[in-house]
């Protein structure tokens, strides 16, 4: 499975304009919702902050991954939002969180799902990678630097 399987142009966001998580997930959670019917988008956001009750998902160096499950989804999807001025999200490291990469998955599937999050995981823990994605200029150049990334690692 590649990224770009589940991460669409249309789900990429630069200029996030969250001040915190709350409204960061919210913002996420729109941005799903207008590239997949995912029925109540609350009860989306509610189910990530539960997640994120539990320990947030940033992982520090300026990034958190977020994720949740839901019975409305039968494949799983991804969004990627960047923010120019960071948000706190309560990241490990303390530091403010740039590039936020939503995974929502159905209820019942875990292999996928976990293979995602160790995927995407792997991809931000290169600097030189999030730098082009915090660099970049429009959804398109953001969908090139991950599908280019890949390619590498293939």
């Amino acid at each position: 499975m590649k990224i770009t399987d589940i991460l669409g142009k249309q789900a990429i966001k630069i200029g996030m304009e969250a001040n915190n998580k709350e409204e960061a997930l919210k913002e996420l959670v729109d941005i799903l919702a207008k590239v997949k019917d995912i029925g109540d988008k609350k009860a989306i956001v509610k189910s990530l902050i539960e997640r994120e009750n539990l320990g947030s998902t940033g992982i520090g160096q300026g990034i958190a991954i977020p994720h949740a499950k839901t019975e409305k989804l039968s494949e799983l999807i991804a969004v990627l939002g960047i923010s120019k001025k960071g948000v706190d999200f309560d990241a490990l490291d303390g530091e403010p969180v740039f590039i936020f990469f939503l995974l929502v998955a159905p209820k019942d599937s875990a292999g996928p799902h976990l293979k995602a999050l160790a995927r995407i995981s792997r991809l931000l823990r290169d600097n030189f990678f999030c730098e082009l994605l915090k660099r970049a200029k429009d959804a398109s150049e953001i969908y090139e630097v991950i599908r280019n990334e890949e390619e590498k690692r293939h």
